[in-house]
């Protein structure tokens, strides 16, 4: 560095400090107390109440932001859309029982696929989250073994009668 720059920062520092002894200003003397004063001083006044603090009122302005809070949706539900391509991908909530038909080697339930084509299926065929067990007069038993792709430690047996046909207005 050169004798320049160190004799301004040098100034610089001075200037620094002169006027921050020139911000605080000159320590203000205790002046002496008025003759009434000393009366009034001696006598203990009454204590103000105190006033709670209010915060001031709380307003977000949100510069054009979304509500974090709010549902993204609207109330409204979100189905998936999937491809059934089997047994393997029909979950047991969407099977509905349309009959059942006793046969020489067993009972056979028809079921209605989400689109609505029927589909036979016997004791012990495989869904995705479970399998049909029995078949009787009237319903169909399915075990529950998985819920949403995890295994249940209990499986759950559901009970699913015949639906009846829907009336058809002419």
């Amino acid at each position: 560095m050169n004798t320049k720059a160190i004799v301004l920062l040098l100034a610089g520092a001075i200037l620094l400090a002169a006027g921050g002894i020139l911000a605080a200003g000159p320590q203000d003397a205790p002046k002496p107390p008025a003759k009434g004063a000393a009366k009034a001083a001696a006598a203990p006044q009454p204590a103000a109440p105190a006033k709670p603090i209010e915060p001031p009122p709380f307003s977000y302005s949100s510069g054009g932001r979304r509500d974090p809070f709010k549902d993204l949706l609207g109330g409204q539900e979100v189905k998936e859309k999937r491809v059934i391509t089997g047994f393997g991908d029909l979950l047991l909530e969407e099977i509905r029982i349309m009959g059942i038909v006793t046969a020489k080697n067993g009972r056979v339930a028809i079921i209605a696929l989400p689109e609505g084509f029927p589909v036979q299926v016997r004791e012990g065929d495989k869904f995705a989250d479970g399998f049909i067990l029995s078949i009787g007069d009237g319903q169909v038993v399915l075990r529950k073994t998985r819920e949403r792709g995890v295994p249940l430690q209990k499986p759950r047996d559901i009970v699913k009668e015949i639906t009846p046909e829907e009336r058809q207005d002419e």
